[in-house]
């Protein structure tokens, strides 16, 4: 299955209250799976930068991705980018190729 990057920021207020917080990541996640079984989680982190927190997943298809990006828009992030990541060998494959 394709891999998948999605970066998510918050609005300032999501993330004031630890509980709250906490709860509704909850429900993100029971959603996501609810919507999208075919997901498979890899990673998730909070992060420094523009972006509050990268979730590393599997999906079958970019319309699966498409659908994890807005349950986190409709769950209140006010940013939500779904990026396709390719594994780094086969990034060389695909280097060896065009240079042949």
């Amino acid at each position: 299955m394709p891999t998948f990057v999605l970066m998510t920021r918050l609005t300032a207020d999501a993330i004031r209250d630890a509980q709250g917080r906490k709860a509704a990541g909850k429900e993100w996640i029971r959603r996501v799976r609810e919507l999208c079984p075919d997901v498979v989680w890899k990673a998730h982190y909070a992060i420094l930068g523009p972006y509050d927190f990268m979730d590393i997943y599997e999906a079958p298809d970019a319309e699966t991705a498409h659908k994890v990006s807005l349950i986190s828009r409709s769950g209140g992030a006010i940013v939500a980018e779904s990026w396709l990541a390719e594994p780094y060998d086969g990034f060389l494959k695909l280097l060896e190729q065009v240079q042949s």
